[in-house]
Parts: structure tokens; C-alpha cells; sequence
């Protein structure tokens, strides 16, 4: 049986067009911090009608596979966890199998996972469970996370965001799954859903869905910590991990989660909570569950409490989050790309439980070093200058590509502009939609050291 699954090696891609979250803030008449110390958020990606979900993950994967030196024929199992849907029936898969084809390999399990968030994590759970059982054949598992988040004009249009991620998954991983430590909860509720197939934008209920993602937390959270205690004999706190990683559909939801993990280790009578940290909880001691998720009180309270340990465990992970925006199923793992590009070398250093959430799941991972190494993941990712080499928008250009968006969204028989001159070679972008719906994507390439138009 193979032994230390998990991510062997990642690839993170996220449009090269952006508009900063205090221009955005400014342009909408919202009050001053509304947007940057509201939501926590920098500033944000969107696609413009060049790319979308199929275009970003064929980019993540050609450049994993490329980079990594990774024979495609050595795929077994392809997974994409995505919320966005082009097709109710052709998965997002499909149009990543000509990569394959190429090379005479067809003999690829897996489809899409269509889930809010947790899409992503889904797909992930099938390839390391692939790659753990009888049935694995000895090749790779390759997950792709993918979205393209947009909302309509008005006050959940700044929680957008757009990335592809690819991960490669097998055994001997730098990044392994705890799969005996792992949590879920799922609960049928509607606070974040798309009814409206026409139409993209999905109807949210914000205080309803933050609320949940709360609820979530706590079940997870509690589970987990049982299951902990069960199999090391010992309680668990926010002290036994060396990093948290959170799902984040904006930085303040995650400021606010972390704390809340703090306020269930005071209910636990957990060690990492001192004196000085109860004398500030007692007070909330008393309240029910339902009560705790209103109390404005509580949250200053735990956000105080939780100031140095998120400044520690939690913040090395937010960079991708806070600079591209909410990837929905791609946001949990922008956000642990984030803590390999910012702590890439002291991870190699330990055996280190990082607990990661996700709503609604709480694995843990452990990293360790071997042939596919941390530090070449951050290296191959290259976060900063992925970051330092965007575009940024005005606002009034950026308010006419969501409308041509939102106008072509399902629509049929058009031709995009086909204007590359953003994108980075190597880059696929999206050249037309026929009469049939058929949809044709092209690649970005360098010929002798010039860019040109391939195919």
C-alpha cells in the first residue's frame, strides 16, 4: 500500500488582470475601508473574455506538467473541483484530455466535482483515496481546482476573484495527508447557491452563509479534536499546529474563524488558552451556540485573544488570497501556496501538523522533504513575480468587461478579441464560440524568442 500520500507538486495560475480593492472602494462610493479593512482584501483577479476556468486550468497543467518534468502518459486519474459550470453535461476534465491525447494516453479516470468550495477538496480526497486503495496502478493523480468568481454590481461584487490550481498527487509526498485525521460536516442550508442557470451570479445570503461557515467550523473543529484525542491520547489546541489554513472567501471571515477556534479551545479548557485569555472569554461562557454566532462582543473579544497566534500561524497564508480575491474550490490551496512561498524553508525543517479548513472539512498535513521538494514548489510557483507582473485596471474598464461578461455568459456563435498581449507565453486563452456552443482555446507561445499565436 503507498505510504505518505499527497501533493508531490503544485502550479498556481490567476489571470494577469486585476483592479485594486481601495480603487474599486472609491469608484462604488463605499466609506473609506470598506473593501481593504471591511473585508481584509487587497485587491482582486478577473478574467477578462480571453479567459475563463477551461483556458486557466489548461494553463495550470500544461505548466505543472512542463515545469515538473512530468510525462503526461504517467497520469492515471484527473480530478477538477469547480463551482463554475460552461456545460451540464461535458465536464471541465474533458477539454484537459487533448494534453493527454497528444501522447497516446487515454486511460484516465476521474470528472469534475461541481460543488460550492468544496468541489476542490472533493476531487483532492478521490485522487489521495485513488491513490491509497487497491485500485491505484502506480501513476499519478492530478487535481485541478478552478473558478471564476464574479457578482453583480452592488456589495458582494468586491468578494470576486479567478485562479486554477494543479496539484499532482501520489505517494512519498513533501505534503501528506493525515487521512485518520480528518473532519467533515455538511448541512443542507440556503445561504450561497446558483438557481438561475442563465445567469452566473449566484444568489448569496452574507450574514446567513458567514454564520454557517461558523457552525461548520465548530462541528469540524469538535470533530477532529475528538478524533485527535482518540488517536494520540492527548488534547488537542491551536498550539499542536504550526500553521492554520483557511478557506477564504475574504481575509476577514478567516481573521474571524481562526478566532473562533480560540473561543472553542476556552470551552475545552484547551492549553492554549492563559489566564489573561479567560478572564477576557468568561463572560461568553454562558452563551448558546446561536447566540455566540451574533455577538459582536464575543468576536472583538476572540479576535483580541487570537492577535499573536493568527499573526504566527495564520497570516503567512493569506498572500495569494488577499492580492487575487475568493477562487472559491481554488482558494483553500492559493492560500497553503501562499504559506510554501512564504515558509517553504522552515517547513522543510520540521515534521509539521498543518490543519487546514475547509467548509466543511478539517484534514491535517503533515511536510516533510523528499525528491519533490517544498522549496522547488515555491520555487516552480512563483508567486511574487506572478503577482508583480498584473495589469491594473481602472474601475470603468473593469465595470465594462463584466458586462461583456455577463452578456456572453452561455452565449453562442461569437469570436473573442483574441488579444494576448497581457497574457504571459504559454498561456491558453479562448478564441471563439461557433454556432453549436463548441468552444476553442489557442496557446500563447514563444518561437525563437518572439511571441507568436500557436496552436
Amino acid at each position: 500500500m503507498a505510504k505518505n500520500v499527497g501533493i508531490l507538486a503544485m502550479e498556481v495560475y490567476f489571470p494577469p488582470t486585476c483592479i485594486q480593492q481601495e480603487v474599486l472602494e472609491a469608484h462604488d462610493g463605499a466609506s473609506k475601508g470598506k473593501y481593504t479593512i471591511g473585508l481584509g482584501q487587497d485587491c482582486m483577479a478577473f478574467c477578462t473574455e480571453v479567459e475563463d476556468v477551461i483556458s486557466m486550468s489548461m494553463t495550470a497543467v500544461t505548466s505543472l506538467l512542463e515545469k515538473y518534468g512530468v510525462d503526461p502518459k504517467e497520469i492515471g486519474r484527473l480530478e477538477v473541483g469547480s463551482e463554475t459550470v460552461l456545460d451540464k453535461s461535458k465536464s471541465i476534465k474533458t477539454f484537459l484530455m487533448p494534453i493527454f491525447e497528444k501522447c497516446g494516453n487515454t486511460d484516465i479516470e476521474g470528472v469534475d466535482s461541481t460543488n460550492a468550495c468544496y468541489g476542490g477538496t472533493a476531487a483532492l480526497f478521490n485522487c489521495v483515496n485513488w491513490v491509497e486503495s487497491s485500485s491505484w496502478d502506480g501513476r499519478y493523480g492530478l487535481v485541478v481546482c478552478t473558478d471564476s468568481a464574479v457578482y453583480a454590481e452592488g456589495p458582494a461584487r468586491p468578494t470576486g476573484g479567478a485562479a486554477a490550481i494543479a496539484m499532482l498527487i501520489g505517494p512519498n509526498a513533501p505534503i501528506s495527508f493525515e487521512s485518520k485525521l480528518r473532519a467533515s460536516h455538511m448541512a443542507h442550508v440556503y445561504d450561497f447557491y446558483k438557481p438561475d442557470l442563465a445567469s452566473e451570479y449566484p444568489v448569496v445570503d452574507g450574514k446567513l452563509s458567514q454564520t454557517c461557515y461558523l457552525m461548520a467550523l465548530d462541528s469540524c473543529y469538535k470533530s477532529f479534536c475528538d478524533k485527535y484525542q482518540k488517536l494520540e491520547g492527548k488534547q488537542f489546541s491551536v498550539n499542536d499546529a504550526e500553521y492554520f489554513v483557511f478557506h477564504s472567501p475574504y481575509n476577514k471571515l478567516v481573521q474571524k474563524s481562526f478566532a473562533r477556534l480560540l473561543f472553542n479551545d476556552f470551552l475545552s479548557s484547551a492549553s492554549s488558552i492563559d489566564e489573561a485569555a479567560k478572564e477576557k472569554l468568561s463572560p461568553f461562557s454562558s452563551l448558546t451556540n446561536e447566540e455566540s454566532y451574533q455577538s459582536r462582543d464575543l468576536e472583538k473579544a476572540t479576535q483580541q485573544v487570537a492577535k499573536p497566534f493568527y499573526d504566527a500561524k495564520v497570516q503567512p497564508s493569506t498572500l495569494i488570497p488577499k492580492q487575487v480575491g475568493n477562487m472559491y474550490t481554488a482558494s483553500l490551496y492559493a492560500a497553503f501556496a501562499s504559506l510554501l512561498h512564504n515558509k517553504n524553508s522552515t517547513l522543510v525543517k520540521m515534521s509539521n501538523l498543518v490543519v487546514v479548513y475547509q467548509p466543511p472539512c478539517f484534514p491535517s498535513v503533515l511536510t516533510r522533504e523528499t525528491s519533490f521538494s517544498l522549496s522547488n514548489i515555491a520555487t516552480v510557483m512563483n508567486v511574487s513575480e506572478k503577482l508583480k507582473s498584473r495589469n491594473e485596471f481602472p474601475p470603468e474598464k473593469f465595470v465594462l468587461i463584466m458586462k461583456l461578461m455577463e452578456h456572453r455568459y452561455g452565449g453562442k456563435d461569437f469570436v473573442t478579441s483574441k488579444d494576448c498581449s497581457l497574457l504571459a507565453p504559454g498561456t491558453y486563452y479562448l478564441t471563439e464560440v461557433d454556432s453549436k456552443y463548441r468552444r476553442f482555446y489557442t496557446k500563447k507561445a514563444v518561437e525563437n524568442g518572439v511571441v507568436a499565436n500557436g496552436h
